[in-house]
């Protein structure tokens, strides 16, 4: 381990955590993927059966039960990590909606008000820690700010998924390759030509949103709307069981563990926290 990683963590024990947060491969990117399309339709299948109140309230309550059992966990725990990233994505979109539908705010504002609420998390999580790297998320205030982003990124998407398919009148197939593109964007940057790590990660990370909740869209919404007309509850339902098993095999392999052993031992050692790292 760096060394002076290590004298960090032995200067202030208590403060220090093992990452929680999952390693990013294939599978992170194919799960949120999925999180994010699941989301989109499961929330509109929400409103459209059940009061938006209670429906936006219940999902607001959701959210905040599964931010405190990942903030209670000592360690990356599959199932409650992405528990926590669904409920972003289907509160995500009823926020970015209610925005819309409610209070009457076009989707180009509402989509220019999320970029900037992100860049400002962004700025005074650099401020605060000098990094945004995910693969440092080992303490309770890097953990807090990544939350933040990944709220906001998941509200900026649903906007600028909206904002596309619906203002600028691309439809939502259409809209889903244009942000296919641009999501592939980094990705062979980071390949080709060594874009930086983090930054190419952070804009991939968004671009899942719309291309998710655009295809998504598409296949669920009916033919009078340009889409496949197979329904919310179908797409959510076959989406939630891949899901589901995607995480199973996650949980099983533990391919998506990043934890560094040595700490993970310590803190076997010191119930929860990291007394010593030789």
């Amino acid at each position: 381990m760096n060394k002076t990683i290590s004298n960090q963590i032995n200067s202030n024990p208590s403060k220090y955590l093992l990452s929680k947060v999952p390693e990013i491969t294939i599978y992170f990117w194919i799960i949120k993927l999925l999180t994010t399309g699941m989301g989109e339709v499961f929330s509109d299948y929400l409103v459209k059966h059940i009061d938006p109140i209670i429906a936006v309230g219940a999902g607001g309550i959701c959210l905040a039960g599964s931010l405190l059992l990942q903030f209670s966990a000592k360690r990356y725990v599959p199932w409650i990590y992405w528990l926590v990233v669904v409920m972003v994505s289907i509160f995500g979109t009823m926020a970015a909606d209610i925005v819309h539908v409610v209070l009457g705010i076009s989707y180009v504002v509402s989509t220019v008000f999320f970029a900037f609420a992100l860049i400002v998390i962004f700025a005074v999580w650099h401020k605060a820690e000098r990094t945004l790297s995910i693969h440092s998320i080992n303490t309770r205030r890097r953990e807090v700010f990544y939350w933040a982003a990944v709220l906001a990124t998941f509200a900026l998407g649903t906007a600028a998924g909206d904002m596309t398919a619906t203002t600028l009148n691309l439809g939502y197939f259409s809209s889903g390759i244009v942000f296919a593109v641009l999501l592939a964007i980094p990705a062979l940057g980071y390949k080709l030509i060594g874009m930086n790590e983090i930054g190419t990660f952070w804009f991939a990370y968004i671009m899942t949103r719309p291309v998710g909740a655009s295809f998504s869209d598409w296949v669920s919404s009916p033919h009078s709307k340009g889409g496949l007309g197979v329904g919310e509850g179908p797409v959510s339902l076959v989406m939630t069981i891949i899901i589901v098993v995607l995480i199973g095999f996650m949980t099983f392999t533990r391919k998506d563990v990043q934890d560094d052993p040595v700490l993970s031992r310590k803190l076997e050692e010191n119930d929860g926290t990291i007394s010593k790292v030789n």
